[in-house]
């Protein structure tokens, strides 16, 4: 070996010596990357405008939650957002858009990063069937007609013969207050000028229309009274103060 060759490093020290900065500059890029996009998410004036440019935040994917009497492909229909579009796009105008929905109680819009907009919905609850000449017609406790068709989306509620926004407010505190009672009323009609008639699958209710529902909760203890001692009731009759009265078969 000659003094030149003593000198002249190995064919794997050459290696080592070549890679060891490049090695070494992966994780400080890879750091200064994410301190970057840090930057940018914290700034909360200027970077959306600059992110709003990036292909990297287009909307790849638009999820629908809440959605559940209302067609989720009506609800994208009022988003309007395309593959063009950006999560950092404002979603206020979104959010109006969906809010328009006949039926559409509230909307919030929000992101998932980084191709994600999550559509939140909270829907006007049915609380009857209304029965007319086009068929059932399903409303809520505003006396609103809402777009659902019966016929295609089940919906578990009360039949009403007609558009009454007494009996709709009634059935929609009791949904709201007394949802195992409310479960159990198949229809609710008027008999005379003032007075209720609420269909349980057990027996009627017998009450005036101004009837609470610090009242109606005292049907349940009768009904449990009743059936420990094997007694079959006809109906049950709040119309009297303070009284209960259940007329047995």
């Amino acid at each position: 070996m000659t003094d030149d060759d003593a000198k002249r490093p190995s064919n794997r020290e050459s290696a080592a010596a070549a890679d060891g900065p490049s090695r070494g500059l992966r994780p400080f890029k890879l750091a200064l990357a994410g301190i970057g996009l840090l930057f940018l998410a914290g700034s909360p004036f200027w970077s959306p405008l600059l992110m709003r440019r990036m292909s990297f935040f287009r909307v790849r994917r638009v999820e629908i939650i809440g959605a559940h009497y209302i067609a989720p492909s009506d609800i994208l229909a009022r988003i309007r957002v395309d593959t063009t579009a950006s999560v950092w796009d404002p979603t206020a105008p979104i959010a109006a858009r969906v809010f328009n929905q006949p039926g559409v109680k509230s909307v919030d819009v929000h992101r998932k990063l980084p191709g994600t907009l999550i559509v939140e919905i909270t829907e006007h609850a049915p609380v009857a069937l209304v029965s007319g000449a086009g068929g059932m017609k399903v409303y809520d406790a505003r006396g609103v007609a809402l777009p659902v068709d019966p016929a295609s989306v089940p919906v578990d509620a009360p039949v009403l013969m007609a558009r009454d926004t007494t009996v709709l407010r009634l059935l929609g505190a009791m949904q709201q207050q007394m949802p195992s009672l409310y479960a159990r009323v198949n229809t609710v009609r008027r008999e005379g000028r003032d007075q209720l008639i609420l269909q349980l699958k057990s027996a009627p209710v017998r009450a005036m229309q101004d009837v609470t529902l610090e009242r109606l909760a005292e049907v349940e203890p009768v009904e449990a009274d009743l059936s420990r001692k094997q007694l079959r009731v006809a109906e049950i009759d709040l119309r009297f103060r303070d009284q209960v009265i259940a007329r047995l078969q």
